[in-house]
């Protein structure tokens, strides 16, 4: 039998195994630009080498290796083998068994939580970017109108002594405040924090007085949406495009960095704070907690974005291979990262005359006042300035792409009517808009508060939640021979057997490991030296446990428009499997997904019934041979010459 170069037999339909409703990735390198885009966020930056720093620097590699390969990559497997092979996203895969939407419903909201935050986070930036295009950065010296006596820089005004410009302003703000020039290092106010306290910020003394809205920053609020939207106007077509900049340009940003820091005098006092193991520290279960959470968390594991993403994957698509590429680039950038933030922080220490430890921050205090104040130190800081802050802008935005599109993906999925599909840039559009007035109060003198709240709150252990549910649901509810069929059936072989005992047994185990070690090493939230109050965090656990709660009211609900007279019955049919799972596209729909009637169906049959048809006809011409009689139909036999 001939078979054409794409694939198809002659007699049969050609496959294109394109989703042409929904639409897919317009290459294989698209999506996984986008999902390292997605995975690799600021998050890679300011939190995982301090981590290492805190937790044993390079003996911390080793717990942080076993978690990726027994928790991180067969999570992200699991995930874009579950959105790939459904081709929906994180509401429409939940057919699988439909009592578990709630599950689905709890992903949107924490991408909804995490959309909010992490745009202004990246407005932020954008704030610090254009500040930066300047010949002298604003926060290098401690003679600005929003400094205080406390303010001791770490570079000489130009042909000004540091200490006789400190004692000009006490002079002019009064004798009283002489001694409190001469503090200690270790207590001194670096023009970075205050450029960002009282400038930037202008930050409030408490989380309930939201003051003024800081026009800046909701302008460059504005810019971040409206960027994020031009780039998703098109849904995966468009970003698609972006992501060959966005996911591949701050590793070129990373490596000038790097490049320039490790040349610096200090340097490698840094990178050996970093590195230099202190093999002891394996012992403490914090450690391992501290290393299983940021696996879980760095990969995007539970927030819909995998399976999102997945879905406008082609159905055979080799995504066992795309997971380990993305989870092994995902955790390499984070080591790449600790050298390029420790080597500037050592050259910084060096300067200052003080240990590594003492200007070693993590998390906003890193982005926007550490590392930008290491930078005041280099020739051409302004520039270096520009690069590292692009830098950030676009690791945020790799993240924020896959956010709004999760969102905007589950609601076109879930309403499903042509003109909500051909209108998929109106609800972009109007999700961005939503995303950006929520956002608005972050923007307040207060914001930085909210922001930090809803980072420790809005996504901690309700992801941990969400994930654990996920495996269970795929594993025993719906069965997991039937799901390494599902998975043999659309990548041509079965899941290796390891991933099958770790989505089973190990990932589960381990989930629940990181839900109780947060819950034992819960401390509540403080920003420097404010507590926030009762009430706040009251706010916190409601955020938290907003998306949790999800799950057991959808549940409840499913099981009672669910068939059945007993409670046991209807809870036995919500759980079992929608007639619509499976595979999207009819071609694929073959064995215990093919339908009586289905265009899958029929696509396999054109041959067969072309043989018996042609038999038919052969036999009605021998028998107008023999008995040379007419008979409805011979006329127009007759005429055709015999084969």
């Amino acid at each position: 039998m001939e078979i054409s170069k794409n694939g198809a037999v002659p007699g049969e339909p050609v496959k294109t195994d394109k989703n042409s409703r929904r639409g897919n990735w317009g290459n294989q390198i698209e999506f996984i630009l986008t999902s390292v885009g997605y995975a690799v966020g600021l998050g890679n930056v300011w939190r995982f080498p301090y981590l290492c720093y805190r937790n044993g620097g390079g003996a911390f590699m080793f717990p942080y290796f076993i978690m990726l390969v027994f928790c991180g990559i067969p999570l992200f497997f699991l995930e874009l083998s579950f959105g790939q092979f459904a081709s929906q996203g994180c509401l429409g895969v939940w057919r699988i068994s439909p009592m578990f939407k709630g599950v689905g419903y709890g992903m949107m909201v924490v991408s909804t939580y995490i959309g909010i935050y992490y745009n202004v986070v990246i407005c932020i930036a954008f704030y610090y970017f254009f500040s930066s295009m300047t010949n002298l950065l604003p926060w290098t010296y401690c003679n600005n109108p929003w400094n205080t006596p406390t303010c001791n820089g770490v570079v000489t005004p130009r042909g000004i002594n540091n200490t006789l410009a400190n004692v000009t302003r006490s002079l002019v703000t009064g004798a009283a405040e002489v001694a409190v020039e001469v503090v200690n290092k270790t207590k001194r106010t670096s023009p970075s924090e205050e450029y960002w306290k009282h400038y930037v910020l202008q930050i409030s003394d408490d989380i309930g007085n939201f003051g003024e809205v800081r026009l800046p920053i909701l302008g460059c609020l504005a810019v971040s949406w409206v960027v994020v939207f031009l780039c998703l106007i098109r849904g995966v077509k468009s970003s698609g495009k972006v992501v060959y900049f966005t996911a591949t340009f701050p590793y070129v940003v990373l490596t000038i960095l790097f490049i320039r820091g490790i040349t610096l005098e200090g340097a490698v006092t840094g990178i050996k704070y970093y590195l230099t193991p202190q093999w002891h520290k394996i012992l403490d279960a914090k450690v391992w907690g501290d290393a299983a959470s940021q696996i879980f968390y760095s990969l995007g594991c539970a927030w819909g974005g995998l399976i999102t993403m997945a879905s406008y994957n082609k159905f055979h698509n080799n995504c066992y291979r795309d997971s380990i590429i993305i989870s092994i680039t995902n955790c390499a950038t984070s080591v790449y990262a600790g050298f390029v933030i420790f080597s500037i922080l050592g050259f910084m220490a060096h300067h200052l005359n003080v240990d590594v430890s003492e200007v070693a921050d993590h998390g906003p205090g890193l982005a926007f006042v550490a590392y930008p104040e290491a930078l005041t130190l280099l020739p051409i800081s302004p520039l270096w300035s520009l690069l590292f802050f692009f830098m950030l802008i676009l690791l945020g935005l790799g993240t924020q792409f896959c956010l709004l599109e999760t969102l905007v993906t589950a609601i076109v999925d879930e309403i499903g009517t042509d003109w909500i599909v051909r209108n998929k840039t109106v609800v972009t559009g109007g999700v961005a808009i939503v995303g950006f007035l929520l956002g608005v109060p972050l923007t307040t003198q207060a914001g930085i508060y909210w922001l930090l709240l809803m980072d420790n709150y809005a996504a901690s252990f309700s992801l941990v939640i969400i994930s654990c549910i996920m495996c269970i649901c795929i594993m025993y509810v719906y069965g997991h021979k039937k799901y390494f069929k599902d998975v043999e059936m659309m990548l041509g072989f079965p899941p290796p057997i390891f991933f099958r005992v770790c989505w089973r047994f190990v990932s589960p185990i381990i989930i629940s490991f990181i839900l109780i070690f947060t819950v034992i090493q819960y401390k509540p939230i403080t920003y420097n030296d404010y507590v926030y109050p009762g009430w706040s965090l009251a706010i916190g656990f409601l955020m938290a446990m907003s998306s949790v709660i999800c799950i057991p009211i959808y549940a409840l609900y499913k099981i009672a428009k669910s068939e059945g007279t007993t409670f046991l019955e209807r809870l036995k049919n919500s759980c079992k499997p929608d007639m619509k799972w499976g595979p999207a596209l009819s071609e694929h729909r073959i064995g215990l997904y093919a339908t009586p009637g289905s265009e899958g169906e029929v696509e396999v049959r054109p041959l067969k019934e072309e043989l018996r048809e042609k038999e038919k006809e052969d036999e009605k011409r021998d028998e107008i041979s023999l008995t040379i009689q007419g008979s409805n139909g011979s006329t127009e036999h007759n005429t055709t010459p015999s084969a």
